[in-house]
């Protein structure tokens, strides 16, 4: 899990996406989206549409309203559990930060949400009886 969170925050941060404390010691991340121009709210509501469960979170300093928020908190257990690995955490990162940076085109959030179904497909929660 670590291994998988720490892939994806180095990944997250070389595409632009400042984290809080520079990177992760555990299995999540706080991203401080305000260098990207979109809000903590909008990035959840974004990658929700897309697929990607986030949680909007608070970052030190934080000029918005506990309700809007500047950052989003990234976890990895889940696409652990599921068998992903390093490669997928890095997949990940990169469709998050493709909804992030242009949360209102409808198509390239259909075709993160068809990728994010694929990756679903491949790493099954169960298998199959």
């Amino acid at each position: 899990v670590v291994k998988n969170a720490k892939a994806m925050a180095a990944r997250l941060s070389s595409k632009g996406v400042n984290l809080v404390s520079g990177g992760t010691d555990n299995h999540m991340m706080l991203c401080d989206l305000r260098s990207i121009g979109i809000t903590g709210k909008d990035a959840q509501l974004a990658l929700e549409k897309a697929g990607i469960t986030v949680n909007k979170n608070a970052v030190p300093f934080d000029p918005e309203k506990p309700t809007v928020t500047s950052g989003i908190r990234v976890g990895t257990p889940a696409v652990t559990t599921r068998g992903m690995k390093e490669p997928e955490m890095e997949l990940i990162a990169d469709l998050i930060v493709k909804v992030l940076k242009n949360p209102s085109i409808e198509e390239l959030t259909t075709g993160v949400r068809e990728e994010v179904r694929r990756l679903c497909r491949e790493f099954p929660i169960y298998e199959s009886l």
